[in-house]
Order: C-alpha cells, then sequence, then structure tokens
C-alpha cells in the first residue's frame, strides 16, 4: 500500500472545507485514507499520531498539506484532483464575453474597505494565528467569530478584554455554529427568521435549540455562540454576559434562551443576575445544573435542550413553560440475557454529554469520555464496557480524519462493532444536519444500520437502534428524506436526544437503578460540538 503526500506553497483553506474535500476523496476506490490540512506544527503532529504521517515533510504553517494512502494509482489520481480542487482560480460573472477571476482580499483591512458595512469577521485559520487576526478585526471595529480552535487562555482572555474595551463582540475562540440576522455561520441549520434569541456555549446544543424552534413553528432572530471555554471562571462568561446585551437590546428578539453545560458557580451568579435584568423572557438550560439554583425575575429554568426550545415558544405565545415528557411508543424487543447496555455513538459532543446525564439518572454508571461524573471517565473510549456513550467528535477521534459530522466512516465501523458484541441491546445515535455537515448523511447512515442489524439477527439476537436527526426542512440535506431513508433503514426515529434518550432508558432490558452520587463537571473539548 503506497503513501504519497503533496504540498500547496502558500495556499490556505479553512477547516471545514478541508475536512470536506477529504471526506469526498475518501470516497474514491483505492483510497484507504486521506487528509488535506495546513502544514503547522499541531497537524503534523497529529498526522504522526495517526500514523499517516512517518516520515519529515518540507512544508511549513503558510503551506498545505495533502496525505494519501492507499493503491498507487489510485492516490496519486486523488492527489491531483485534490490539488486542481484546492488551486482552482475563483471566477465571477463578467460582461458577457465570458467568466473572469476573481480578485480576493489579501488582508482585513483590504477586505473591509471592499465591504465597508460590514460589522463582523469569521476567522478560520490554524489556532496559532488566530487570535493575532481576531485583534487586528477588533482594532478595525468589527465583531469576531472565531471558528479556529487550538487558541490559548490567555489570548481568549485577552481578545475579550479587548472587545469588552470596545464594546464588540467575540464569539470564540472554538465557536463551531453561529446565525447572525438570519445567516448561519460554521455548522448551522437553515432556520426561519423569527423573535427567539440564543446565547451558546455548545455548538449543537444551540442546532438543536434552533431547529427545534423552527419545527414548532417559530424562528431565530440570532444564535450566538460563545466558544466551550467562555463559562469557565478564568473568562467569566464574557461573551455570554455580551450576547445578552445584544439581545436584550435588539427590537426583534422576544424571548432569549441561553445554552450551556454548568457554568463556574461565580461565574452562573453573574450571567443570571444580567438574564434577570434583560428585561424579557430568559430561557437557561444549563445542562445538569440544579433548577432550584436557577431562579431569578423573568428566568426559567429548562432541564434538557428539548425543554429550553418548547419553553421558549411557549413563553411567546404567553403560555406557561412545561417539562417535555412525550415518549415515542416502539415495540419491545426480544433481548438475550446476555444483552444489557446501552450504546451511544454521537457526532455531537452536547448530545453525549446530555445523554450521558439523563441515562445515568435512570440506568446509573455511564462510562464516557464526556462523563458526567469523573468516577465514569472512560480510560479507554475505543472500547464500550457496560453502558457506554461516546462523543466520536472529540480530538482522540479526529486526529487525522475529518469531524464525524462530515465523516460518518469511523462511527459506522464503530456501529459494526457494538453490533457484534453479544452485551448490546440498544445503539443510540444522533444525525446532524446543516451547513457543514454531511451533504447525504442517511446515504452513508442507512447501509450501516441495516448492517448492524442483519449482524445482530446472524447470531441470533435483536438489537434496537434508536436515533434522531438535528435538522430542519430548509436545510440542504432535506429533512423528510434523511428521516425516512433512516427510519426505513431500521432506525427508531425520535423527534430529539432528549425524547430518543427517554426511549432507550425503557427499552433497556435490565432494573432501572438510581444514579450514583458524585460532582458533575464540564468538560470541553474541540470544538464542543
Amino acid at each position: 500500500m503506497a503513501v504519497s503526500t503533496r504540498i500547496v506553497r502558500n495556499l490556505y483553506r479553512d477547516s471545514v472545507s478541508l475536512m470536506q474535500l477529504s471526506d469526498a476523496l475518501s470516497k474514491r476506490a483505492g483510497i484507504a485514507e486521506i487528509s488535506a490540512v495546513m502544514a503547522t506544527a499541531t497537524n503534523l503532529d497529529l498526522l504522526r499520531e495517526a500514523k499517516l504521517l512517518e516520515s519529515a515533510v518540507n512544508a511549513g504553517p503558510n503551506d498545505l498539506l495533502i496525505i494519501a494512502r492507499g493503491d498507487k494509482a489510485a492516490v496519486d489520481a486523488a492527489l491531483d484532483e485534490a490539488e486542481a480542487s484546492l488551486t482552482r482560480v475563483p471566477v465571477a460573472g463578467g460582461d458577457g464575453a465570458g467568466p473572469v477571476e476573481k480578485k480576493l482580499p489579501r488582508s482585513l483591512a483590504t477586505a473591509v474597505a471592499e465591504r465597508p458595512s460590514a460589522n463582523l469577521v469569521l476567522i478560520s485559520t490554524p489556532g496559532d494565528y488566530a487570535a493575532a487576526e481576531a485583534r487586528k478585526a477588533l482594532n478595525l471595529g468589527l465583531n469576531v467569530m472565531v471558528f479556529s480552535d487550538n487558541v490559548g487562555l490567555a489570548s481568549e482572555i485577552a481578545l475579550k478584554r479587548l472587545a469588552d474595551e470596545r464594546e464588540l463582540l467575540v464569539m470564540g475562540p472554538d465557536c463551531g455554529t453561529a446565525i447572525i440576522g438570519g445567516v448561519p455561520l460554521g455548522f448551522a441549520n437553515v432556520v426561519r427568521r423569527g423573535a427567539v434569541g440564543v446565547v451558546g456555549a455548545s455548538g449543537t446544543g444551540m442546532q438543536q435549540v434552533t431547529c427545534l424552534v423552527d419545527r414548532l413553528g417559530a424562528g431565530i432572530s440570532h444564535a450566538i455562540g460563545t466558544g466551550g471555554r467562555d463559562l469557565h471562571h478564568h473568562i467569566g462568561g464574557a461573551s455570554m454576559l455580551r450576547g445578552l446585551s445584544l439581545l436584550a437590546a435588539d427590537k426583534e428578539t422576544r424571548v432569549i434562551v441561553l445554552v450551556s453545560k454548568p457554568p463556574a458557580p461565580e461565574v452562573a451568579e453573574t450571567v443570571l443576575a444580567a438574564a434577570a435584568k434583560a428585561g424579557k423572557p430568559v430561557v437557561v438550560n444549563f445542562l445538569g445544573a440544579d433548577p432550584a439554583t436557577i431562579k431569578g425575575r423573568n428566568l426559567h429554568a429548562a432541564a434538557t435542550i428539548e425543554d429550553a426550545a418548547h419553553a421558549a415558544v411557549a413563553l411567546l405565545k404567553g403560555r406557561k413553560p412545561r417539562a417535555v415528557s412525550r415518549t415515542p411508543a416502539a415495540r419491545r424487543v426480544a433481548f438475550k440475557p446476555t444483552q444489557r447496555y446501552v450504546r451511544g455513538l454521537y457526532s455531537g459532543g452536547t448530545f453525549g454529554y446530555e445523554a450521558t446525564l439523563l441515562l445515568g439518572a435512570k440506568l446509573g454508571a455511564i462510562r464516557s469520555n464526556v462523563a458526567v461524573r469523573e468516577t465514569d471517565e472512560d480510560d479507554d473510549p475505543w472500547t464500550s464496557r457496560g453502558h457506554t456513550v461516546v462523543d466520536l467528535g472529540d480530538d482522540v477521534f479526529t486526529r487525522g480524519r475529518p469531524h464525524p459530522m462530515i465523516d460518518h466512516r469511523l462511527r459506522n465501523e464503530r456501529l459494526a462493532k457494538e453490533a457484534a458484541d453479544p452485551e448490546t441491546a440498544v445503539i443510540l445515535l444522533d444525525v446532524v444536519l446543516g451547513h457543514g455537515a454531511h451533504a447525504d448523511p442517511a446515504s452513508v447512515m442507512a447501509p450501516a444500520i441495516q448492517a448492524a442489524h442483519e449482524t445482530a439477527r446472524r447470531a441470533g439476537r435483536r438489537i434496537a437502534i434508536v436515533g434522531f436527526v438535528c435538522g430542519t426542512t430548509g436545510d440542504p440535506q432535506g429533512l423528510k428524506k434523511q428521516e425516512d431513508a433512516l427510519r426505513k433503514a431500521g432506525l427508531i426515529l425520535c423527534a430529539s436526544n432528549a425524547e430518543a434518550v427517554r426511549l432507550v432508558a425503557r427499552l433497556v432490558p435490565r432494573a432501572k437503578a438510581a444514579a450514583r452520587p458524585g460532582r458533575t463537571k464540564s468538560k470541553t473539548k474541540g470544538r464542543g460540538r
């Protein structure tokens, strides 16, 4: 099997477009693995850890590196196609004489000069350089969304202090999702405009809230991401406080939703005090936090992301919010005595955390790399033991490969492994649609779901595969098309993550035990998806 590399000098592309390119080329016959990345020291180390890069390369952080493993002819053809795709000159419509080359701005200052009305810049450079670009943007009077991760804590503190001085907003670093004025940024869904504003330290948490609000017939004014560390005591909730202030002053926003894992106690106190003064109803979903601690004028605690969306829409309609308890009917599965465990395979980190939290309250200990209790933290996320929930978007799984929202191969492999395990009773999945996600996830997931059922049947067992689709009818993948294909393949489809978890807890063939006491913690890795 051949391994070859290609270096494109002085060419930058953002991580999402490179992940999508890698995913598309990985489907070619004869390609075992392929990765396109900026040749930063961090990325080179990740490629070495993934065993894709075994020798030195003459490439620097301004260069784009493409590396592939597979049959020699297939590898060469894939590298040629990747380079051609990356170096293709953008064109714009001309005066009728044919396409003309589109000249792209070479600096932030040039871009601002070309678009003087712009007030937001999205930064998706390697983390080593993102802080410097964000500082330039703030000094030019622009709000900033920093999609990049691997930005140091000191740099984040400095950026948010500068933004506060200039009365500007910094979303991130490590902010993967936002919807500003109806425009989806990063990993985000197509939702209708409306009167619900969202501020969140969780990408998939915000996606779930905005999608459910859309499905319930309401809409989103703005969804403001903060980055996963914003509510830590070092940062103090700077971006959440700024976002809350902006939505409180926004005439289109009538209800505000806050979404996060539990903040540091002193930060929670500050945020809740500000929310109580917003002059509008504020729904607070701090996953795992005691609802009794969320008190104040106009504050409404929500235990789940699903509850938060329903509460926001109820408040818009002048109704009192109520917790959602609906669980879809599902035929009981005749499990074998050995089949006792749930295996959750998530692409969204917050979905995995919420599942771990809710399942733990019903089933006891849940091993996870996004564990709610430190005692349940999984020291080997590659192998399931007992009840296990894994966030496959965690750094340990994405080294040298695209995020599982884009590339479903790793999850499909894990799905096959869990189906072959005689202890597996129920497999729990999320499917995320929207911009940045796989163009047709059902096309690659449905065959894997069918194969998993067949694996169990050949062994004389049956399994239940339960999941939900986070998406809207406006998403490019087509919500109905995705749900229909997944349901036909054998997925028991639910409306939300919380609903799926409630159903799973009902299906698991063992006595339900009370959760063991322990200390809840907030853990943020990767993009907090």
